[in-house]
């Protein structure tokens, strides 16, 4: 709960800034003084606020914020990125058109001494004719070049929020990898795991998301079923019954799962008891012996590194997982986060199954999530162990998917 609040507390922050940009540059920069503007100020402040009071109302199991506060937290990142893009275009634009009004304005000549003549009367000096010319300071352009960014800039944030909705509730994407494995007997090539990740049961997705993960997996006919974390974001007693479909989960030699760094937010020891009721096997820091088709196969879990320093259920052992096996077996390790490979590389880990990325979720941030992870989306290696990395079957945050859409993979193996 307080590496939550701490990380509401630093978007607050972050939020409040971001909101000051975006009140410049779609109130400020694009309305004259007066109501208009007033309005625009005060609904920004809203908004504002509305981002940190929703992912603190949801913590606390009010969950009326969380449509509209997720929503706009999607909106509100497309528009920065956007409106961040455009200002190097806004200032060429700006520049070009202040030269050309500068060019077409006319200098006003210097006027002559009055002259006198009798009557006392004196002749008017040389003005300037009239210019048609606008100053180079011109509001009225300035004003329609920023309404067009932002309304440029709203309309695609808006579109692809709306794209991206229609992504995250949609049906997970299944696919279907096949990775070779050195030490696999070739009486087990072909044994098929099916691996999912980040189902995020929470404030925004139930019971009937579960139910149609559950039916997906099914129908793969699957030898074992992984289940790498995330499962949900909330309690045993919010949850529960939205997380009962899973006692449905069908394959030859049972399903399992680990746990992720959102279930050390969520009440890590009554899901763990919860899950294992449910028929799921809980590997915390231990190893189980898969028998089939005549081969075996060594099938080891970690808990999330999120555990350490919770006084819950211990850190990530590999040691404990890993040690003292037979070392002709393949042995295929589930761990949340990608980055365990490190440390299961030197273990010898043939296969690591992971989830966490969400494979970016919102692009462009499956290049950030690179920046820590070694594999996002899809398999990858890292120091001689093969990483499948799932973008998982939920979201977290706003109900939004760019460029990551869910997913359920069935891995197969295969003799090299």
């Amino acid at each position: 709960m307080f590496a939550v609040l701490g990380f509401v507390t630093a978007l607050a922050l972050v939020t409040g800034l971001v909101h000051l940009y975006l009140w410049k540059r779609l109130v400020r920069d694009t309305t004259r003084p007066g109501l208009p503007r007033r309005i625009g100020g005060v609904t920004m402040l809203v908004l504002a606020v509305l981002v940190p009071a929703t992912l603190i109302s949801t913590q606390a199991g009010a969950y009326w914020l969380a449509w509209p506060g997720y929503l706009w937290l999607a909106v509100m990142f497309y528009l920065l990125l956007l409106l961040v893009a455009l200002e190097l275009p806004m200032l060429v634009a700006r520049l070009v058109l202040r030269r050309r009004v500068s060019a077409a304005t006319p200098t006003a000549p210097v006027p002559e001494p009055a002259l006198v003549v009798a009557g006392g009367s004196a002749e008017p000096p040389a003005t300037a004719p009239p210019v048609d010319g606008q100053p180079d300071h011109d509001p009225s352009r300035r004003l329609l070049l920023a309404r067009g960014a932002a309304i440029f800039a709203g309309l695609t944030a808006t579109g692809l929020t709306g794209y991206g909705v229609r992504t995250a509730l949609g049906p997970p994407q299944l696919d279907r990898v096949q990775i070779p494995l050195a030490r696999l007997p070739r009486s087990m090539d072909g044994l098929r795991i099916a691996t999912v990740s980040d189902i995020h049961l929470g404030p925004l997705r139930g019971r009937a998301h579960t139910e149609r993960i559950v039916a997906a997996i099914n129908r793969m006919d699957a030898d074992l079923v992984a289940v790498v974390g995330d499962l949900v974001d909330g309690s045993v007693a919010e949850l529960g019954e939205a997380a009962a479909p899973l006692r449905n989960l069908r394959s030859r030699h049972g399903s399992y799962f680990v746990t992720g760094n959102h279930e050390y937010y969520s009440g890590v020891e009554e899901w763990v008891q919860e899950v294992d009721r449910l028929g799921l096997r809980v590997l915390q820091n231990h190893r189980v012996e898969i028998k089939a088709r005549g081969g075996v196969l060594d099938l080891a879990g970690v808990n999330d590194v999120e555990a350490a320093g919770t006084g819950v259920a211990g850190p990530p052992d590999y040691a404990a997982a890993l040690g003292d096996r037979d070392p002709n077996r393949p042995v295929v390790l589930l761990a949340h986060q990608p980055f365990a490979a490190f440390e299961a590389a030197t273990h010898g880990v043939d296969l690591q199954l992971s989830g966490h990325t969400h494979g970016g979720q919102l692009v462009p941030f499956n290049y950030l999530v690179g920046l820590e992870q070694p594999v996002v989306s899809g398999l990858g290696e890292v120091d001689g162990t093969k990483v499948y990395v799932t973008n998982g079957a939920g979201f977290w945050g706003p109900p939004v998917r760019v460029g990551a859409e869910p997913q359920i993979t069935l891995v197969e193996l295969r003799s090299a």
